[in-house]
């Protein structure tokens, strides 16, 4: 068993998918295009669709009370950690640094909102790499 998709609420599907595209690699499912009509979610993935996003219109999360999750985690290891640490300047006015930058001992992690107001997480658990050239 393995998560198939996660929902997020979006003012613009199409905004949110061109944004998960530049920061993460996510691409629009065009086998799936065809949900993304009023009401249903656009689909968009960075793993070939093993594991998905549905992007549905609405208003996000943002700083409300909790409604449903609370954020959602990405994995990856510890080389993405740092190229996504470097990139972060060309999808954000100010880059992501060390102040952003959790310890866990276990993993490292980074913490930020899509432009919408969905909280996110990037995080390793190769983390000796990281702790050595970020922290």
């Amino acid at each position: 068993m393995r998560i198939d998709h996660i929902e997020l609420f979006v003012p613009s599907r199409e905004q949110a998918a061109e944004w998960y595209g530049q920061v993460f690699g996510f691409q629009i499912l065009e086998e799936h295009r065809d949900w993304a009509v009023e009401g249903g979610p656009l689909m968009i993935s960075n793993d070939g669709a093993k594991t998905m996003i549905a992007l549905f219109k609405g208003p996000p999360q943002g700083q409300q009370e909790v409604r449903g999750f609370i954020r959602l985690a990405f994995r990856v290891t510890d080389s993405d950690f740092l190229r996504f640490m470097e990139s972060s300047g060309t999808w954000r006015s100010t880059p992501l640094g060390p102040e952003d930058i959790q310890d866990h001992e276990k993993a490292i992690s980074v913490y930020f909102s899509d432009p919408f107001g969905n909280l996110l997480e990037v995080t390793t658990y190769e983390h000796t790499r990281v702790r050595n050239q970020l922290l």
